[in-house]
């Protein structure tokens, strides 16, 4: 109303009414208008007086907001640590945690700005932080309103959304309005600091609207995805890796986070034979969720508890997932204790395997020198653990684990919860932005003594960088392209980047070798997946070599029997001799790796299938370990016959 029925600038002269040239301030310093006159308030109002009522009202319930609100959430922002310097007025006093040292930081501000003794000279500014502040707090309410949390239950009788929109929007137009640079100012410095705080990830939950995004987002997405009929150009290799604790087998977590990493799902599976209380879960759960967030796995966590491996594995197969976000690869340690560890144990495992072909999942098994068990080793930079850690630490020494390739327990009383690299803290102070310089990583056994460097490359294998060699693939069966897709998505990370793809056929008695190996060649072509050479491997059902066959009959010899009691426990001679083509087909495969492979960064072959009523547990386990002994680490993998390969023509 006072900028319809007030000119912008006027002389004062009232004689100059009639031509209309009060308006006309060339040459003339002009004292009237609505830009040079601060009285206009109270020249229009019916009483003047009221005018600085209410100006007066107006700075005593600001100063009162200030006073009441303003002090306490500064000291909650500084408790959060969101920015760096701040901390020091976070302390508070008395029994209702009074922020005296955020009055005194508020004095000083006020009299710094008062000292410029020309409020009009940072009104804009201020005006624009009122303004930005009352729109960004309408936005938040759209925002809110739009994500339809159950939370979010607006008190004021007359709220919606749409007011809050419009409003936030003209607060917006106000701001440039009043000035346009100094708005500019303003967004520079909201943008600024909300780029800090998502970059610096502060360890703090506001049970914020976003946060209600991203479950609202990931809902509606999976809902979509579950009705979108699959097709091959989309699938995705989604991996349930059996480790048990995921602290307890790093390569092997490394390992399948190289595969599906920023690409696919990755489940940790945890089989825990005994019941757990719901405080253990729920400790075991955090402190895995833990682990993988400080060793940068995008990956999920399922425990299952109360019942033998075999029955928590396929549990697990059935019922982790959402929708079409539900692995189809199970990743499996190789059982490097088979032979010595009970009966029970081994039959457990190689169900495992069975199950996951009865359910039409693929199944891989890696192994690699030294073992997957790094249960025995901890990670530690001397730091004094947190007194909560300490006690949860204390609580849960009756927990167990049963890991993916052995089912022997696993105390947790010999597991520190803090298996993982700690980031060094950085000081509240502006030099808090560049972080200490971390001392090296010291590892040790739960002894205390410390391990020994080959085991703590071992243990870290997969996540070096690899050097140059080759990635050695046998695709001896049609499995519908698995055997050849991982290891061509191991060559796209950059720890693989180095390794090249050579790719092993079983020659066909009835072709030529050369038109075969051409055959071959324009098929990977087709596929598109590279490689550096395209072997064609004859006489594989030649009879293997003496001393392969014996060390293989060596290997087994403790498991022959014809106990029925027994029965899948023990190697009966009639099982040996149904078996007796596929047992020398891979003890020659074995001669063959070793002739061609034993240098190769890493061999990818197809796995055996364990078929049921045919083939025992002691049986196939050997099978596997011959295959894989004394070799480079060594990926067995078998696709549920589906295909995984585009064929371009």
């Amino acid at each position: 109303m006072i900028c319809a029925a007030t000119v912008r600038d006027a002389t004062g002269n009232v004689t100059q009414i009639a031509d209309w040239s009060f308006t006309n301030c060339t040459g003339i310093d002009c004292k009237y208008g609505i830009q040079n006159s601060a009285q206009v308030m109270e020249l229009m109002s019916i009483f003047g007086p009221l005018i600085y009522a209410g100006c007066f009202a107006a700075s005593l319930s600001s100063a009162l907001t200030t006073l009441v609100s303003s002090f306490k959430i500064f000291q909650a922002l500084c408790r959060d640590k969101l920015y760096p310097g701040i901390y020091f007025f976070a302390k508070g006093y008395g029994k209702t945690d009074e922020p005296y040292r955020s009055y005194v930081l508020s004095v000083a501000v006020v009299i710094i700005f008062n000292l410029i003794a020309r409020l009009d000279s940072i009104a804009p500014i201020i005006t624009n932080f009122f303004m930005a502040t009352y729109a960004l707090i309408n936005f938040s309410c759209v925002h809110a309103s739009l994500q339809k949390s159950p939370a979010w239950r607006p008190a004021f009788k007359y709220y919606n959304p749409w007011l809050s929109l419009i409003g936030g929007v003209m607060c917006t137009v106000i701001m440039f309005f009043t000035s346009w640079w100094t708005a500019l100012i303003t967004f520079i410095i909201i943008i600024l600091l909300c780029f800090y705080v998502k970059i610096r990830k502060p360890d703090a939950n506001w049970g914020s609207s976003t946060q209600s995004q991203l479950y609202t987002t990931a809902l509606d997405s999976a809902a979509t995805l579950s009705i979108t009929e699959e097709h091959i150009k989309t699938y995705r290799p989604q991996i349930l890796v059996m480790t048990g604790a995921p602290n307890a087998r790093p390569p092997l977590v490394h390992f399948a986070n190289a595969i599906t990493k920023k690409m696919s799902l990755l489940v940790i599976g945890h089989c825990i034979q005994e019941l757990q209380t719901k405080r253990n879960r729920d400790y075991i759960t955090k402190e895995s969720i833990r682990w993988l967030a400080k060793h940068k796995i995008r990956g999920f966590y399922a425990l299952a508890d109360g019942f033998p491996m075999g029955q928590a594995s396929r549990t697990l197969m059935a019922n982790v997932g959402l929708g079409k976000l539900r692995p189809n690869l199970v990743l499996l340690g190789h059982k490097s204790d088979w032979q010595t560890c009970l009966p029970e144990e081994r039959d457990e495992y190689f169900k495992v395997i069975q199950h996951a072909f009865d359910m039409h999942l693929a199944v891989g098994v890696l192994r690699v020198e030294g073992g997957l068990d790094y249960s025995h080793v901890i990670e530690s930079l001397h730091q004094e653990e947190e007194s909560k850690g300490a006690a949860l630490n204390g609580s849960s020494g009756s927990l167990s684990t049963v890991t993916s390739d052995s089912v022997q327990a696993v105390s947790y009383q010999n597991l520190r919860t803090n298996l993982n690299v700690e980031e060094q803290n950085t000081t509240n102070g502006i030099g808090g932005l560049v972080s200490k310089k971390k001392p090296p990583q010291e590892y040790k056994y739960t002894s205390g003594e410390s391990v020994p460097t080959c085991v703590i490359d071992n243990m870290l294998r997969f996540t070096t960088k690899q050097p140059k060699g080759t990635i050695d693939v046998w695709w001896l069966f049609d499995d519908g392209g698995l055997t050849v897709l991982i290891p061509y998505i191991l060559t796209t990370r950059s720890q693989w980047s180095q390794c090249s793809m050579r790719v092993f056929f079983l020659a066909n008695k009835k072709t030529d070798m050369a038109s075969e190996q051409r055959r071959m060649a324009e098929l990977l072509g087709k596929f598109r997946i590279e490689f550096s050479d395209v072997i064609m491997i004859p006489d594989v059902q030649k009879p293997a070599k003496k001393e392969t066959m014996s060390d293989f009959n060596e290997l087994i010899g403790k498991f022959v029997g014809d106990s029925d009691e027994e029965k899948g426990q023990v190697i009966s001679e009639a099982e040996l001799l149904a078996l007796k083509d596929k047992t020398n087909r891979h003890l020659r495969i074995r001669e063959l790796l070793l002739e061609h492979s034993g240098q190769a960064s890493m061999i990818v072959m197809t796995l055996p299938v364990p078929t049921v009523g045919t083939v025992s547990a002691p049986l196939y386990l050997a099978w596997l370990e011959t295959l894989t002994k004394d070799l480079p680490p060594f990926l067995l993998v078998r696709g549920s016959q589906s295909s995984v390969l585009t064929f371009y023509s």
